[in-house]
């Protein structure tokens, strides 16, 4: 679920936070960032939890339509398309996620008008008309394409949801996107002969060595401060590096930090990462003014030889 560049800006919101605070408890400040990574998946769950509760608010406002005081014949022989959906019964069955749900306690069970108001702006939809409208039974793609319909057109759209996470974790801001993108490459995966058992996205993609590199990252970027400041102070002497955008001189320490500690990343992946990263969080003309800055320190470090790669293609 997560890569590189997700862990990077990971790292960046807790540094940002030390250095605009001032308190730079590593132990703590790992921990809080180890666990603000953990709620991406706790979204991710809530996310996929969703497909079931939707579903089952169908399948209730069918049941009461029944009991009406005078049913009509579509209230009584309802159409089931919907509530018979493949990939809800994938969903809805998965061992892991029932699993991890209990474990996290996620739930929308105090959020039934939430379900229920999304649940009608489904039906208004065109592309929901023509899947209930279809005379034969579903097949296994079209029950997939109108759930990556609702997922990429509605879903992560509705405020409702995104006051909903808001409230519960500010770390979750900046996280829909990470999610968003897991949920479609979750549905798009299924397969018709799954099961119960099919595995969800994991966090990490390689546990160990992603946490070891945002947990490096972030220690490093905090203990090299003063020397990664000076060297920015060196190479920006028509500056004063207290007028220079913190966000900027945070974004370049975490650069010097992550070329001088990963000998298995190129520098011109470092570069062209944290350059990105300046377009995202920082000013429109911060890109040009980090990326000539950290070309010079990168220069100076490497025939120093404070900066060393190894392996296949990363020795200059």
């Amino acid at each position: 679920m997560l890569n590189r560049r997700h862990l990077r800006i990971k790292a960046l919101h807790f540094l940002y936070a030390s250095f605009q605070s001032g308190n730079y408890d590593l132990a703590k400040g790992e921990k809080e960032m180890l666990a603000g990574i953990e709620k991406v998946y706790e979204m991710y769950l809530y996310f996929l939890n969703l497909i079931t509760e939707i579903t089952h608010q169908a399948h209730l406002e069918i049941e009461l339509a029944k009991v009406k005081h005078l049913p009509s014949y579509s209230d009584l022989n309802p159409n089931t398309r919907f509530i018979d959906n493949k990939i809800t019964k994938l969903i809805t069955e998965n061992i892991e996620l029932h699993k991890k749900t209990s474990h996290k306690k996620i739930s929308w069970s105090e959020n039934p008008e939430i379900i229920k108001k999304f649940y009608h702006q489904i039906k208004n939809e065109d592309s929901w008309k023509e899947y209930m409208n279809q005379s034969n039974s579903a097949s296994f793609t079209e029950d997939k394409k109108i759930w990556l319909y609702i997922i990429k057109n509605l879903l992560f759209q509705y405020e409702p949801f995104q006051y909903f996470f808001d409230e519960k974790s500010i770390l979750w801001v900046d996280d829909y996107q990470i999610v968003y993108q897991a949920m479609i490459k979750t549905i798009d995966d299924l397969k018709e002969t799954d099961g119960a058992g099919k595995a969800l996205l994991a966090l990490y993609k390689d546990e160990e060595d992603d946490r070891n590199f945002v947990l490096e990252l972030y220690r490093k970027t905090i203990l090299k401060n003063k020397e990664h400041e000076q060297i920015i102070d060196t190479m920006t002497q028509n500056w004063e590096v207290e007028r220079i955008a913190m966000m900027d001189i945070l974004l370049m320490k975490m650069a010097i930090t992550e070329a001088v500690t990963f000998s298995n990343i190129p520098i011109k992946v470092t570069l062209n990462e944290y350059i990105d990263l300046s377009k995202e969080y920082s000013s429109p003309k911060s890109k040009v003014f980090i990326n000539g800055v950290l070309d010079k320190i990168f220069d100076l470090y490497k025939k120093e030889g404070k900066i060393k790669k190894t392996g296949r293609g990363l020795i200059e």
